[in-house]
């Protein structure tokens, strides 16, 4: 049995922050019933197609119950309505101030159903002087201090990089999928009624800071981009390879640099004054990460990971998608799925990033993103009783 079975959500989501947090309450075995416009959530026309049809859309969609409805309409909202009314919760990332307009606020759903939890996502949050301004994920990056930190040391020529997936959306959705679950605990053990939680990409972003604002605070540190380095922890870097691919050493604890000088040739480093804690580390770095990149320019990146795991010092190649989905360990936890989409075919999926005694990774994908308005017959009719 799935933890979340039995939990009814209902998304009025689009795009990416909404929909994600519904994907993650639907692997764990919530009810999702995904409420797009007629046409359908315009994310479906974000990138590849097979067929015709979205593949990003077959995992982004899965477990979900697909219906459409007009919110413009007096149907559409009269639909919605009856959908909380026998819901937990519902999870909309629409721009502030929409759902009031089309009469489907805070208080029409509340009177549908006191107990509802209204997860509500957007760019910056139901008040404050940006409330009204559009954003997206990129935006939450930026905002939040995640974009300036992307960048290369001293290279202003190029824009700093994003970090190559929405990643300020689906820290959203991460956050709104456990308040959720904590408002339901919540309701549930009488705490409190339906209330409104009010969740936002940038304060997602800059809830991730770590010590950066204590510090400004204390000190007026203004923390600046590393690179592939961490300021407060030596060494850990990417080094290159003989071969051209680079490889990812993390070795921190004091134990583990010993152990990594004695694998590059160095033993003498590890007793040197200069590298014998963690703070020396970080202070004399730049003769540090030198000597690594000089052996690991020696050997290829296989060849260099190979004797780092021999020595039990953390380390990895830089991963592609082709990597992850042949490695071994992928392999024995089932990371990465084949399973059967009726629109698509065989299609790999990710497997949910939580695993629990009792159930395997395959239970929590019961079905494969559908078409928009696939289960209109079955939760109008069946769930709902209209005709």
């Amino acid at each position: 049995m799935l933890p979340l079975q039995g939990l009814k959500i209902v998304e009025l989501g689009h795009y990416i922050a909404a929909p994600f947090a519904t994907r993650l309450l639907a692997d764990l075995g919530a009810e999702v019933i995904k409420v797009e416009p007629p046409e359908g959530d315009p994310v479906r026309g974000w990138g590849s197609t097979h067929q015709g049809h979205p593949v990003w859309f077959s995992v982004h969609g899965r477990n979900k119950l697909s219906v459409t409805l007009d919110l413009k309409s007096a149907e559409g909202q009269a639909k919605v309505l009856k959908l909380a009314g026998r819901a937990d919760a519902l999870i909309e990332n629409y721009r502030p101030g929409y759902l009031e307009r089309v009469g489907l606020g805070p208080a029409a759903l509340h009177a549908a159903n006191p107990n509802l939890i209204i997860a509500r996502v957007s760019g910056y949050g139901q008040d404050g002087p940006y409330r009204d301004k559009p954003a997206f994920g990129a935006i939450g990056e930026a905002m939040g201090g995640l974009r300036h930190l992307t960048a290369n040391p001293g290279q202003t020529a190029l824009p700093p990089p994003r970090c190559g997936v929405s990643i300020s959306d689906d820290l959203a959705g991460m956050y709104a999928a456990m308040a959720v679950v904590s408002a339901c605990w919540g309701v549930k053990n009488g705490n409190h009624a339906g209330r409104i939680v009010d969740l936002d990409l940038v304060s997602s972003v800059f809830s991730l800071m770590e010590g950066m604002l204590p510090e400004y605070g204390l000190f007026g540190w203004v923390r600046q981009p590393q690179g592939a380095a961490i300021k407060t922890a030596a060494p850990t870097n990417t080094y290159l390879c003989a071969d051209g691919k680079w490889l990812c050493i993390a070795g921190n604890s004091d134990l583990i640099f010993k152990r990594l000088m004695g694998v590059i040739g160095q033993p003498a480093m590890a007793a040197d004054p200069r590298f014998v804690s963690n703070s020396a580390r970080c202070e004399n770095v730049a003769e540090l990460d030198a000597a690594i990149s000089a052996w690991t320019a020696t050997c290829s990146s296989k060849q260099a990971e190979e004797a780092l795991d021999g020595a039990d010092v953390p380390c990895s190649r830089l991963y592609d998608m082709k990597d992850c989905v042949e490695d071994p360990h992928f392999q024995a936890r089932e990371l990465v799925m084949e399973v059967e989409d009726p629109l698509l075919g065989r299609v790999l999926h990710p497997a949910a990033p939580f695993k629990f005694d009792g159930v395997s990774s395959r239970d929590m994908v019961r079905w494969t993103g559908a078409a928009p308005g696939a289960h209109n017959d079955h939760v109008f009719g069946t769930l709902l009783g209209d005709p």
